[in-house]
C-alpha cells in the first residue's frame, strides 16, 4: 500500500494552523546545515533554550539563549565590563513583532515583522519560517539564507509549553548584590 500524497493547503486552512500555532514554545534544538557540506551547527550549542509565543491578538516574541550564561559581575549591565555585556549580548537572540501566515509554494509559513528586538539591524525585516506541526506539541520552525555563496538552512524546534515546565530551573543574580 503506497502512502497518500501530501494534501495541497489553501487559504482557508491557515485558520486551523494559526489555531495549532498560538500557546507558547519551548526550544528543542536549534541547528544549522549548510549546502557546501560543512558540519552542521548549533548556534547556541546542544542545549540552548528558548521560548516563542503566538498571541491570539497576533503578536510573537521569541527568546534564545546559551544555556548557563554566566552573570554579570555588576549589578546592572550598563555597569559591566564591556567584555561582559559583549558575552550577554552575544549568547542571547530575541525579536518581537506581529505575525501572520501565508502560503508560500503550498506550504504554511509564518511571517514575523519584526519591530523590536536585541539586534536592532534586524528591527524593520520580515523573519519569514515554515511552519511544520506535529500533532499539538511538535513544532519546526524552518529558514533558509545565502551567506557568502552557501546556502545556511536554519532548523528550530520546539515543543508546547505546559504547566508543569514552571518548575525548570532558573538561575538569578545573587541578591546580596
Amino acid at each position: 500500500m503506497s502512502a497518500a500524497a501530501p494534501r495541497t493547503l489553501h487559504d482557508d486552512d491557515l485558520g486551523v494552523v494559526r489555531a495549532q500555532l498560538l500557546g507558547a514554545w519551548l526550544l528543542r534544538r536549534w541547528a544549522i546545515s549548510f549546502d557546501n557540506g560543512s558540519a552542521d551547527s548549533l548556534p547556541f550549542g546542544a542545549d540552548a533554550t528558548g521560548l516563542i509565543t503566538y498571541t491570539a491578538c497576533g503578536w510573537m516574541n521569541a527568546s534564545i539563549a546559551r544555556a548557563a550564561r554566566a552573570p554579570l559581575s555588576a549589578p546592572s549591565v550598563r555597569q559591566a565590563p564591556a567584555a561582559e555585556q559583549r558575552a550577554a549580548f552575544e549568547s542571547y537572540f530575541n525579536y518581537a513583532g506581529p505575525f501572520a501566515l501565508r502560503l508560500i509554494g503550498g506550504a504554511p509559513h509564518v511571517v514575523h515583522s519584526v519591530r523590536f528586538s536585541l539586534n536592532p539591524n534586524i528591527v524593520g525585516t520580515e523573519q519569514v519560517r515554515r511552519i511544520r506541526l506535529i500533532g499539538a506539541h511538535h513544532l519546526t520552525l524552518s529558514a533558509d539564507e545565502s551567506a557568502g555563496g552557501t546556502v545556511r538552512a536554519h532548523r528550530l524546534e520546539w515543543r508546547r509549553a505546559s504547566a508543569a515546565d514552571d518548575t525548570l530551573a532558573i538561575s538569578t543574580p545573587s541578591s546580596s548584590r
